[in-house]
């Protein structure tokens, strides 16, 4: 790959279950979070199918909710960046 860098935070590796969250929260799919940062965060999931650009995401360990965009995806990954508008919340 190469280019720079565009992340403005660092992102830790992790490997924690998340959910993204569908049709007003009525569904989900499944996902493990790679990497995690304050801004953003690379999510494994076992398919792209059904996923929009912009949706909720949460993580299970906390229930803490997050806006997200889809910023890239390959390969059954999708990295996205948080939404800062209506910022983190628990369910």
């Amino acid at each position: 790959m190469g280019g720079a860098e565009r992340r403005q935070h660092v992102r830790m590796r992790t490997f924690k279950s998340a959910r993204i969250l569908l049709n007003a929260h009525r569904s989900a799919i499944d996902c493990m979070v790679r990497n995690l940062s304050e801004s953003g965060a690379c999510l494994n999931v076992a398919s792209m199918i059904g996923i929009p650009e912009r949706f909720d995401v949460i993580f299970d360990a906390d229930k803490l909710i997050r806006g997200c965009r889809k910023v890239w995806h390959r390969d059954g990954q999708i990295g996205v960046e948080f939404e800062t508008q209506g910022a983190s919340r628990t369910h």
